[in-house]
């Protein structure tokens, strides 16, 4: 397999752990709002995911409502839900720094919003390595699992889509870089992780940093 022209990381999972502080609060939000669910249902289901898909989806598939302002109100609680405890993903840094050292380029692409990623990068020491490229879903039409938002990054940084990997942790953000056609890595170090989702989409799996750079192609 060729060296890639361009890696895509995903941010929530990959660059930072913060899927199960924002699930356990999603849990608890929507069980506030009458949709019966627990945190690792959750954290199954909705991560990778931004949260105007899911209330989408909820507020098509029940009764439950959950507010006009519920994207906003989540993020607003944003910054207080991750001012302490988020940390960045073991030996992450040390894949982006062989990527860097190979002359590489990369980015981020997230359904995150560009504020939220200031906030769980800033935190982490790691905002300095890709301030240069930040790719959200709220600048395309239709977020994870379509691959628009992988799509986008490509053609911004100006790569093919078979030219370029993603490094991806969710079953939705895997079906979207698949549906992108690049090839993804989906990780599956953490114990939530639905390693069987992440092999029926299609993934590359790995549940360990360190074995990124084995994986990957990068010299």
């Amino acid at each position: 397999m060729s060296i890639p022209k361009l890696v895509i990381f995903d941010c929530d999972g990959i660059l930072v752990d913060t899927e199960n502080l924002a699930n356990r609060r999603l849990a608890e939000w929507f069980v506030a709002a009458g949709y019966p669910t627990t945190f690792e249902y959750c954290r199954k289901y909705f991560s990778g995911r931004s949260m105007a898909s899911v209330q989408k989806e909820i507020e098509e598939t029940t009764t439950v409502r959950l507010g006009a302002d519920f994207v906003d109100r989540w993020n607003a609680g944003l910054p207080d839900l991750f001012a302490h405890g988020v940390e960045a993903v073991p030996y992450v840094r040390d894949f982006i720094e062989a990527v860097r050292a190979a002359g590489i380029p990369y980015c981020v692409a997230t359904s995150a919003r560009i504020s939220k990623m200031h906030i769980t990068l800033g935190q982490t020491g790691l905002l300095p390595l890709f301030e240069h490229a930040m790719f959200s879903s709220t600048m395309v039409s239709r977020g994870k699992p379509f691959p628009d938002l992988f799509l986008h990054a490509a053609k911004t940084m100006g790569f093919a889509p078979a030219d370029c990997i993603v490094i991806e942790d969710s079953v939705a953000g895997t079906q979207a870089g698949i549906a992108a056609g690049m090839r993804v890595y989906s990780y599956h170090g953490d114990p939530y992780s639905d390693r069987d989702g992440l092999a029926g989409a299609g993934g590359v799996l790995f549940d360990d940093m360190r074995e990124l750079a084995g994986l990957v192609p990068i010299h």
